[in-house]
């Protein structure tokens, strides 16, 4: 417990930390073992209550079961039940009134996945995408690696209590991220109630929600903001919700795990109303801001090789927008430019030029290209005086010229030596003619 409302202070402190001293939050309280706030878009943080440690997902597991499903099969596949995708399930299992020997298309056995939570519809997708729940399950732990969860190990696809199936908070909560990438995920997560198509043993039939937050509009946890996602009770992992809210633009995903199951005291497990209190607690201290405008123009590079400019004005090539402290004020944000200080000519408008990253006090919320407002032209004459101007001031250049002094010095000795070596041949020479002489003449006198 300590630990806990250490962790939270510190939250609590590095979030004010972001906006100037006016701005203070107020601890939610939030009434769950674990839990985690944030924002999909940046991936940043704003609550967190153990969020890495050990949790049991329960029914959550299906949001993992179902980004797979979509991954890797097309909407209108079928598939029929075995005996064994209803009799290996535990006694008062949760399921979706499927049979044996019904057969269901991927998109119903979505919905019969993800709104009752139905047990044998994880299964049979489970053996559809990996030929048997045993690979699907592998497929599972592959993919939860990819998306850079740490602390997960699934053991079937669809969340009963096993020792060796677990998850964090922050894991789920990647893992719902990715989920919500999906247009036919988030479709079915937010539906209340689904009509299914007529099959070979059964008519048309309704399934319904287990998420309470989107049920009934008139019970008083029900949330207009709220967007899906998924439910999830066992007795060892609690209560848990995973769930999506959007409000003026701004989306959160949170999750919140080993809520008391058997708290029924405002009329609801409290994983639901805790979940609506946390998203309401987000939306009121943090919103959607435009950061960046799109087409801003916002600094300027100098422009080589023409003779219309030496300057260029470059844009944002688009907006960012993140949710942030409330009363983050704009115009306070840190600008980051990856910029040269020159580029040359020629320069097309919309050409990619650097980038600017925007962060504020040591949190990083995006990153925006700029791009050249406008086309720049280049001058051939300047353009082959830079190439002349480069050429001399190159490596090869310096090689070329210190390899034809070598030559040149080279050639200066040698021909010094040849021409010492001619003069003293020609000294010699000489003295032989002269002794020659001497001799000659020596001998004419005797």
């Amino acid at each position: 417990m300590k630990q806990t409302l250490k962790r939270l202070l510190l939250l609590l402190l590095c979030v004010s930390a972001l906006t100037p001293c006016a701005f203070a939050l107020d601890d939610p309280r939030i009434k769950a073992r674990n839990a985690i706030l944030a924002d999909p878009e940046t991936g940043q943080v704003f609550y967190e209550i153990s969020a890495d440690d050990m949790a049991y997902p329960a029914s959550t597991t299906k949001i993992m079961t179902a980004l797979l499903v979509l991954k890797y099969c097309e909407l209108d596949e079928t598939e029929t039940c075995i005996d064994e995708d209803l009799s290996t399930l535990e006694p008062g299992s949760t399921l979706a009134g499927i049979k044996v020997d019904e057969t269901l298309t991927i998109h119903d056995l979505l919905y019969c996945l993800l709104l009752p939570s139905g047990n044998e519809a994880a299964n049979m997708l489970a053996r559809h995408v990996g030929g048997t729940i045993e690979n699907f399950v592998w497929m599972m732990n592959q993919e939860a690696i990819v998306l850079g969860c740490t602390g997960t190990h699934f053991a079937n696809p669809h969340g009963l209590h096993d020792e060796n199936h677990y998850t964090t908070a922050r894991d789920l909560y990647r893992i719902a991220s990715e989920a919500m990438k999906d247009e036919t995920f988030q479709e079915v997560v937010r539906t209340a109630i689904k009509t299914l198509s007529a099959t070979n043993l059964q008519g048309e039939r309704q399934v319904l929600t287990t998420n309470q937050l989107i049920l009934r509009r008139a019970d008083p946890w029900y949330y207009s903001d709220c967007k899906g996602i998924k439910t999830g009770t066992t007795t060892p992992a609690g209560a848990c919700l995973v769930s999506a809210a959007e409000h003026n633009g701004g989306m959160l995903i949170s999750v919140l795990m080993g809520c008391d199951k058997d708290d029924y005291t405002g009329g609801v497990r409290p994983n639901f109303t805790e979940t609506k209190r946390l998203f309401e607690w987000g939306f009121s201290n943090f919103a959607s801001k435009t950061l960046v405008q799109s087409d801003l123009t916002i600094a300027t590079v100098g422009v080589t090789l023409s003779t219309e400019t030496d300057k260029l004005s470059v844009k944002t090539a688009e907006g960012l927008t993140a949710v942030v402290p409330i009363d983050l004020d704009v115009d306070e944000l840190d600008l980051d430019y990856d910029l040269p200080d020159s580029v040359p000519a020629p320069i097309h408008a919309g050409e990619k030029m650097g980038s600017v990253r925007v962060s504020y006090e040591g949190v990083e919320y995006g990153e925006v290209d700029l791009v050249a407002l406008n086309d720049v032209s280049m001058s051939n004459v300047l353009y082959y005086k830079d190439k002349l101007d480069h050429f001399f001031q190159s490596t090869t250049f310096r090689v070329t010229v210190f390899v034809l002094i070598v030559f040149f010095a080279f050639c200066v000795v040698l021909r010094a030596i040849h021409t010492r070596r001619k003069a003293a041949r020609r000294r010699a020479m000489m003295r032989r003619r002269y002794y020659d002489d001497e001799y000659e003449s020596n001998r004419r006198r005797r």
